[in-house]
């Protein structure tokens, strides 16, 4: 929904990979059973803003003509629009083990940018007028994958998706771009290594020289057109896992030029004391689907652990420091059971947002109602998302 104010606050969704679809067929099943509910539990006086998650083989489906203008009725029909896309996982992301396999195919791969080219030219179609829309998508690739290779490959795809994305404007009007969503382990990992990257592989001279080369552009007009439509989506669960300062790390990417296309409002897990008790609750957290980096700070000292079982096996060392947990948990909890959440960050991103939009568009991503400990579980899904929005409004005052 559009939030407008002064200053305008922008676009409020959430991010339908809460649903566990794949194919078109059962997304859109999905988006049927779920989104008229919302809608009247949380914007029944304007047009709902979706979110939209396509998998390669949802959006395979939805190439064919009369698949998109079905959908386009619905939306219609329903008096809701898409403007933001998740195009970060390619493949299953629900019911079976995902783990590392959510950043697979990765930018250095033909797959990654051919999936991401498509998802921009649907989601062109799906618009509405006068609207910029955004795709957030894998940052790059798995840190541990990250050799000198695999980064020039990634880098050498996200320049190519620029030109299309370039090429796209020039031949539908269409502003559609693309959001690196920085993540523990992976590529892009904290906003220092972001600033660099994208100052030095994407915005640089040799990146505007083949941008330019590729379009008819000038450098200084290829530079523009990097910068217009490459940016972040910047996952506040994620950042408050890494320990980022919300004030600083957001004027880091603004000073540095970088659009901050989509903010997913999200939060972690947090243990602000680890101890042998602390540990055991957790163990009811570790399941076998996603990837849950966990990291601890000792007095600014940092550690990081690819996964909350590798955190849990060092546990003894770790007594009295803070771990944070890459686990998306309902936004409106700011402590859990036997824990408390990473909301007080979230809460300081919003208190940022009111005073100085940091995006347009804005996502609430919580995935994990399937896998979350039972205790977690008896609010049905509809209901939990449409709290999960109200909670954000009411901190927006919008």
């Amino acid at each position: 929904m559009h939030l407008g104010g002064t200053p305008d606050l922008g676009h409020l969704t959430y991010c339908t990979n809460i649903h566990a679809a794949e194919a078109w067929d059962d997304a859109f099943a999905s988006l049927q059973s779920h989104l008229p509910g919302i809608k009247q539990e949380i914007s029944a006086d304007r047009p709902l803003g979706v979110g939209l998650r396509l998998a390669a083989s949802a959006s395979a489906a939805l190439e064919v003509p009369e698949t998109m203008a079905a959908f386009q009725r619905f939306l219609a029909e329903e008096d809701c629009y898409v403007f933001t896309l998740n195009g970060f996982p390619y493949g299953t992301f629900h019911g079976q083990r995902v783990k590392e396999g959510a950043y697979l195919p990765d930018w250095g791969t033909p797959e990654r940018l051919s999936y991401t080219n498509t998802l921009a030219d649907q989601l062109a179609q799906l618009l509405p007028e006068g609207m910029d829309g955004s795709v957030s998508t894998v940052p790059g690739t798995f840190k541990a994958w990250a050799t000198e290779a695999r980064i020039e490959a990634v880098t050498a795809n996200l320049l190519d998706h620029a030109v299309h994305l370039i090429a796209l404007r020039e031949r539908t009007g269409q502003t559609i771009t693309l959001a690196l969503e920085p993540e523990p382990a992976c590529f892009l990992e904290t906003i220092e290594e972001t600033v660099d990257y994208f100052g030095r592989a994407l915005f640089g001279a040799d990146a505007c020289r083949r941008v330019a080369a590729a379009t008819g552009l000038s450098a200084g007009e290829a530079e523009a057109a990097l910068r217009r439509h490459l940016g972040v989506c910047y996952d506040v669960c994620h950042a408050a896992v890494e320990f980022e300062d919300p004030g600083a790390s957001v004027a880091a990417l603004r000073g540095a030029g970088i659009g901050i296309f989509k903010l997913q409002l999200s939060a972690a897990l947090r243990i602000a004391e680890v101890t042998a008790g602390s540990a055991d609750h957790l163990r009811s957290f570790d399941e076998p689907v996603y990837l849950h980096q966990t990291i601890q700070n000792r007095g600014g000292s940092i550690t990081r652990f690819t996964d909350l079982p590798d955190a849990l096996d060092a546990v003894g060392a770790a007594a009295g420091a803070e771990w944070r947990i890459h686990y998306h948990v309902p936004i409106f909890l700011d402590r859990m059971r036997d824990f408390d959440t990473t909301q007080a960050f979230l809460r300081e991103i919003l208190a940022l947002h009111a005073r100085n939009p940091i995006s347009d568009h804005l996502e609430v991503e919580t995935y994990t109602w399937d896998v979350l400990p039972d205790q977690y579980r008896g609010t049905p899904v509809g209901a939990a998302i449409a709290r999960e929005l109200a909670w954000v409004r009411e901190r927006l005052d919008a």
